[in-house]
């Protein structure tokens, strides 16, 4: 019944490998209609994505372990355990970076779902035999397109 309480213990969902982390999504898009996707990420130290946009998705990030620096245009944030972080619809460029000494783990929400899939393909493709000889990068850059975002150059949001 779509109306169902969905229950998801901490061994439950899908795990990915992404970026060096351990992403799981807890809730998927598939399982709300595409209304939202709820994934926890798992950031190794001194990790994290390079600036990005994604002008129809918003993003909720909660800090549930270590410290993270998210970065805009409009400045820097040092995210602590407990800390939350909304990154609107509109396509603001953003990004973050583990500055702790540990493993970040981070609750992320995102509505409309669709970086779940996102996630899944970039992970299906790093994990093919097919990339060998790919320009990974290329490749990731087009999945990041076909999911509505624009990745830009690492140093992009430095001041």
């Amino acid at each position: 019944m779509a109306n169902d309480i969905k229950t998801t213990d901490n061994e439950q969902g899908r795990k990915l490998n992404v970026a060096g982390g351990a992403y799981r999504i807890i809730i998927s898009g598939k399982e709300t209609d595409g209304n939202y996707a709820i994934i926890e990420m798992t950031v190794p130290i001194g990790a994290g994505p390079v600036p990005h946009s994604h002008p129809d998705f918003e993003e909720i990030f909660y800090v549930l372990e270590g410290e993270v620096n998210f970065k805009s245009e409009s400045g820097n944030f040092l995210a602590q355990k407990g800390a939350t972080v909304s990154i609107p619809k509109g396509g603001a460029i953003h990004n973050f970076k583990n500055i702790s000494d540990q493993p970040a783990k981070l609750l992320c929400t995102v509505m409309p779902a669709g970086l779940d899939d996102f996630f899944i393909e970039v992970e299906t493709l790093m994990n093919s035999n097919q990339s060998e000889g790919m320009d990974i990068k290329e490749s990731i850059q087009l999945i990041s397109e076909k999911y509505g975002q624009t990745l830009y150059s690492p140093n992009h949001l430095d001041l």
